[in-house]
């Protein structure tokens, strides 16, 4: 799940180098952190949280062959 929110994050902001994603395993549970520069948060997040929205979606179809439950946190 990290390398797939890495590729999407990276390919929405100006600056890819300060993407940084980190993945916590609970159980079954994986929770997924993404950190980008502030002038591209509004990029990552989107109009109403559009992009955020569906990069949890993708996220979560991924997520559903292996019976796992993802969160992802988009922090600053």
């Amino acid at each position: 799940m990290k390398e797939l929110v890495e590729v999407i994050a990276k390919s929405l902001v100006d600056s890819p180098d300060q993407v940084v994603v980190t993945e916590t395993v609970e159980g079954d549970t994986i929770k997924v952190e993404l950190k980008v520069a502030d002038d591209d948060m509004g990029k990552v997040i989107g109009k109403q949280g559009r992009i955020a929205k569906a990069i949890r979606s993708v996220v979560k179809a991924a997520a559903s062959k292996g019976d796992k439950k993802v969160i992802v946190d988009i922090i600053q």
